[in-house]
């Protein structure tokens, strides 16, 4: 093929290409509600959505020694990632430790950060029962809740965080 025939089937493909775009790109399928609803998992301060199961500390310790601790260390105490546990009081220090207990002003929001990106390898792989005894576990060991308090849908709105007056709300500029 010459390069004159080779410039004009280039041409060509262009220009079909450009016409079967002009009618708009043909990619997938709009999402039925059912898929939308199994991503629409967000959890807000007010608790709004969250779902049924419940966990206590002592069960979330268990699950945190198999899913967790390789990352957060033995007790969340941190190494190689984040630290979870202490730090209250250091926010406004000139080396502050943010954790679960010294910084999250809901817990509402920490079961949703746990069920949707942890453990970092299998996100979204916990059941609703471990995300709720892994967070009782992380509220436990920093002094929020009590050994035997159970976390579900109707506690975990109620658990008063220490930073929850720790933060100014967001108001768009008019």
């Amino acid at each position: 093929m010459s390069m004159r025939e080779l410039l004009i089937a280039a041409v060509g493909l262009a220009l079909a290409g450009a016409a079967a775009a002009a009618d708009g790109p043909h990619l997938g399928r709009p999402a039925t509600a059912e898929e939308i609803a199994a991503w629409d998992i967000s959890i807000g301060p007010d608790g709004a959505g969250l779902p049924p199961g419940s966990g206590t500390a002592r069960q979330g310790e268990t699950v945190f020694a198999a899913k967790c601790a390789t990352c957060h260390g033995e007790n969340g105490a941190g190494k190689p990632n984040d630290r979870l546990v202490g730090g209250q009081g250091t926010l406004t220090t000139d080396s502050p430790v943010k954790t679960v207990g010294s910084y999250w002003p809901f817990a509402t929001t920490v079961f949703d950060y746990v069920r949707r990106a942890m453990p970092l390898v299998e996100a979204k792989s916990l059941s609703d029962d471990e995300v709720y005894a892994l967070v009782a576990y992380l509220l436990r060991l920093n002094g929020v809740i009590a050994d035997g308090d159970v976390m579900d849908a109707q506690t975990l709105p109620k658990v008063r965080m220490p930073n929850r007056d720790g933060f100014v709300p967001f108001r768009p500029a008019r």
